[in-house]
């Protein structure tokens, strides 16, 4: 194997290499329809936290709540 066969493998190999590093970075990015999703679960959710502390924070609940204490 000659010096030219060795620098056309070093080469590619290098090529190779910076392929597959921005391969990697790219890989765990997430698509827009996917931040969309969790944006709509994320809206869902703070929906539900808001009637549970709507629940929670009444009047007849405490009430119920101190009753069923004694």
């Amino acid at each position: 194997m000659g010096p030219f066969e060795i620098g056309a493998i070093a080469i590619i190999g290098g090529l190779a290499f910076a392929a597959y590093e921005v391969h990697m970075k790219n890989k765990h990015r997430a698509s827009a329809t996917d931040v969309d999703a969790l944006r709509a679960e994320i809206q869902q959710l703070k929906e539900r936290v808001i009637t549970l502390e709507s629940i929670v924070t009444d009047q007849s609940y405490q009430l119920k709540d101190q009753i069923s204490r004694l």
